[in-house]
């Protein structure tokens, strides 16, 4: 039961998302976290609009969350892969040139979380959350496990517009209509 905090109860609101593994490797047959991402998300009742693969290869990345980013029929992508310290591990550099604010709160959640589940082990994953224009952006790590935990320790509730006291997605009108410089 989502923390409604004194609000009435809302009404669910799907968002719409893409899915995005980094793998040099995993294909649809073989890529157990991408699939454990979008059963997840449609079985909160959310609609998976894209998943794709793309190697590990920074300006394949960067182009791939570009064009998620400009698509307005993606609310959010969800990247799982690439957040290792291993020179292949690009996905936040390719994500960085796309980033108009930072979400910081969502990797150390994510950390002080997957801490109690791998301890020590967490220091490693450079998970990251972003709003990039007018679409969120979260950097998950590749193992089926780190999805599992950012996904439904942590997503689920904040696209759950019910989810109080705030969320992600009763923000989203907001962003797509307020301008900086307005």
């Amino acid at each position: 039961m989502p923390h409604t905090h004194g609000k009435k109860e809302r009404t669910f609101i799907p968002v719409k998302i893409a899915i995005l593994t980094v793998s040099d490797t995993r294909t649809f047959e073989t890529d157990t976290s991408g699939k454990t991402a979008a059963e997840m998300l449609e079985g909160a009742g959310h609609e998976i609009v894209a998943r794709e693969i793309v190697t590990d290869n920074r300006d394949k990345l960067s182009e791939a969350f570009g064009r998620f980013i400009a698509d307005k029929n993606v609310d959010i992508v969800i990247s799982t892969g690439g957040t290792g310290l291993t020179p292949r591990d690009v996905t936040p550099e390719a994500l960085a040139p796309h980033v108009t604010k930072t979400i910081p709160g969502f990797g150390e959640l994510f950390r002080s979380i997957s801490y109690e589940e791998i301890g020590t082990s967490t220091i490693q994953s450079r998970v990251e959350g972003a709003l990039c224009n007018q679409t969120y952006v979260f950097v998950l790590p590749g193992s089926t496990g780190a999805v599992r935990t950012g996904i439904g320790k942590i997503l689920l509730q904040q696209l759950d517009y019910r989810h109080g006291p705030c969320n992600f997605v009763e923000l989203l009108p907001r962003i797509r209509s307020e301008r900086e410089d307005a």
